[in-house]
């Protein structure tokens, strides 16, 4: 089914909110998956692929810091998605790298790591060079790689693989927040081992599908809209049940 950019935002704003989420990690959360879809990037199927983690997580328990000194910060999102988890990642780092020039942010034990590109996304428009990389998977070994320039609102991506796995490669569920406000971070993508080019989008390829996505809507599973509105009902639930308890006299006539 289509649906526009907003009604995409606004039922992932109230679903995040009836899953338990905080009304304002609801409304971040929201619109990295309605930002990520317009441009072409999967956020409705990242969505629908982590769903049933996020439904079993518990949006109360917060990233813990690992460890931390003046430019460099680790944390630990204990299993979760980045969904609930990259708001606190984001900030930190880029307040070091306002404070110092740059920063690396590294967050270990995440999923739904391809949703932090409509974080990252926030931060470039606020005059801060941004690159992410992570990896998912062994065989073969893909990298992911997204650079934002200072001021630009979308990326450039590169997702590539190595024809051969370095030796000191280990299983990788976490991911790399590079940033600095007055240096081009964007990568050369320069290696010792031979890389393999499975995609590249440009900022003209993204401006495009955005610019498209706007005016066709965005296409929705029909079963993940159903689920959607089904999260989003318990919002409504729990209101309609706080209004009856809250109805009727008050104890005091200054009511």
């Amino acid at each position: 089914m289509k649906v526009s950019f907003n009604e995409l935002q606004g039922m992932g704003r109230k679903a995040f909110i009836g899953i338990g989420f905080e009304e304002g990690d609801a409304i971040d959360a929201a619109e990295m998956v309605a930002w990520m879809e317009a441009h072409g990037l999967g956020g409705v199927a990242a969505l629908k692929k982590g769903l049933d983690y996020l439904l079993n997580e518990d949006p109360a328990e917060t990233p813990t810091l690992v460890y931390q000194d003046a430019d460099f910060s680790v944390l630990d999102a204990h299993n979760h998605s980045i969904l609930g988890n990259a708001s606190l990642a984001v900030e930190l780092g880029y307040a070091r790298a306002r404070a110092r020039g740059l920063s690396i942010t590294k967050v270990r034990h995440c999923h739904n790591r391809v949703l932090v590109i409509g974080y990252l996304s926030r931060l470039a428009r606020r005059g801060m060079n941004v690159t992410a990389f992570w990896r998912n998977s062994h065989e073969p070994l893909i990298e992911q790689v997204v650079g934002f320039k200072a001021g630009h609102p979308v990326p450039e991506i590169c997702v590539y693989s190595l024809e051969e796995l370095p030796d000191d490669t280990e299983r990788n569920d976490g991911i790399t927040l590079i940033m600095a406000n007055h240096v081009d971070l964007l990568p050369s993508l320069r290696s010792d081992y031979a890389l393999t080019n499975l995609m590249r989008q440009t900022e003209e390829d993204l401006e495009r599908q955005r610019d498209r996505a706007l005016v066709e809507g965005l296409e929705v599973d029909d079963e993940l809209w159903k689920t959607l509105k089904t999260l989003a009902d318990r919002l409504l639930v729990e209101a309609s049940e706080a209004s009856r308890s809250g109805a009727g006299a008050g104890a005091s006539d200054n009511d």
